[in-house]
């Protein structure tokens, strides 16, 4: 079992914050299978412009993402939250293949069913071209790293 799995709905603020915390841990280890495992078999996402849906997609998204977002840095933070949803707002960065460093900003949309496995996960993400001396998510990852913009 998961870590991200123990905590399950109905969320409390307490509960919704250690949900967002154990999926930034998670996603920062950028292993997808460990992290597709967060997920329903039957899962559904949106990300960006893709559609996908079950473990296995979301598995080999997240493998081809960390294989080509190189030193990525993730930080979640808790937007809302109901009794099995969780909004999310987050940063992170990585740069490309040829040296580029990235920024992206983005809201998740995650609703979890009753054993707390994410269910339907819906991210709008946008992202800017940064230098590296523009880096902010450096160090030790820390969810007060998170800027307003």
């Amino acid at each position: 079992m998961n870590s991200s799995q123990t905590i399950t709905p109905p969320f409390t603020s307490d509960s919704a914050t250690q949900k967002v915390k154990l999926a930034e841990n998670l996603w920062n280890t950028k292993d997808a299978y460990q992290v597709s495992l967060a997920y329903t078999e039957d899962s559904i996402w949106r990300n960006r412009d893709l559609f996908l849906k079950g473990r296995d997609e979301i598995q080999k998204f997240l493998q081809h993402k960390w294989e080509t977002e190189l030193e990525y840095r993730l930080v979640k933070e808790l937007w809302c939250y109901t009794d099995n949803r969780i909004a999310v707002r987050f940063q992170y960065e990585y740069h490309t293949p040829t040296g580029q460093w990235r920024r992206a900003y983005g809201n998740e949309n995650w609703e979890f069913n009753d054993g707390g496995l994410m269910k339907r996960r819906e991210a709008s993400i946008n992202e800017i071209a940064i230098t590296h001396e523009e880096r902010l998510l450096q160090g030790p990852i820390d969810s007060t790293q998170v800027v307003s913009s």
